[in-house]
């Protein structure tokens, strides 16, 4: 009896489900405010959680995965701290939900959040 070796397929991740894991990932970490679309006309575009992988940019190869996330943060927070939690993070998620390795986690802080004091309210600058 012949040895054969049967291959069902291949399984290819799209970038989108690598980007959407590392999203949620990212948030999950005190100190991060929002994921960031980008830095448009000077002004960082703060995203709700529909659109994490707006936040996220990845490359994915059949093995291995680099990932560049555009973030806020709340500010107070210590920046090189929440860094280090998100890659951390990322990096424990993407290779545990996919399996592939995370060569890259490289974290771009596009702003910071200020919250706005409870309980007051601006002025109107006209009425």
């Amino acid at each position: 009896m012949e040895n054969t070796e049967y291959t069902l397929g291949k399984v290819k991740i799209a970038d989108e489900v690598v980007a959407t894991i590392a999203g949620l990932a990212a948030t999950e970490i005190p100190g991060v405010a929002a994921m960031s679309g980008g830095v448009v006309g000077g002004i960082a575009e703060k995203l709700g959680r529909k659109n994490l992988s707006k936040g996220v940019k990845v490359e994915v190869g059949e093995k291995e995965a680099a990932i560049d996330l555009f973030v806020i943060v709340n500010f107070g927070a210590r920046i090189p701290d929440v860094a280090l939690k998100i890659q951390e993070n990322v990096e424990k998620a993407v290779q545990s939900y996919t399996g592939l390795k995370v060569v890259e986690v490289n974290i771009h802080v596009q702003g910071v959040y200020f919250k706005a004091e409870e309980g007051s309210e601006e002025e109107p600058r006209v009425k």
